[in-house]
């Protein structure tokens, strides 16, 4: 998946979901009607068997949503 290793980016109505193959790492996000930017919306908790810690999925996870997210047209390039 290019820049995003092996991140899934998958869209399902007004949500972007961003998981990990082989992990428990699952991210949601969805575009807030009052206020700019992503919102999060699923947490996982830490994978101990997976090739990257929580914090790093979660950091490489929100850059493939918000990437997907102007994709889509629901940012501004600035967002």
């Amino acid at each position: 998946m290019g820049e995003h290793g092996e991140l899934q980016v998958e869209v399902e109505g007004r949500y972007i979901f961003v998981t990990m193959p082989g992990s428990s790492f699952r991210s949601g996000y969805f575009k807030s009607v009052i206020a700019p930017g992503l919102v999060q919306s699923e947490y996982m908790t830490g994978d101990k068997d997976a090739a990257i810690s929580r914090d790093e999925f979660e950091a490489l996870a929100w850059e493939a949503a918000n990437a997907k997210a102007r994709e889509l047209g629901w940012l501004e390039a600035n967002e």
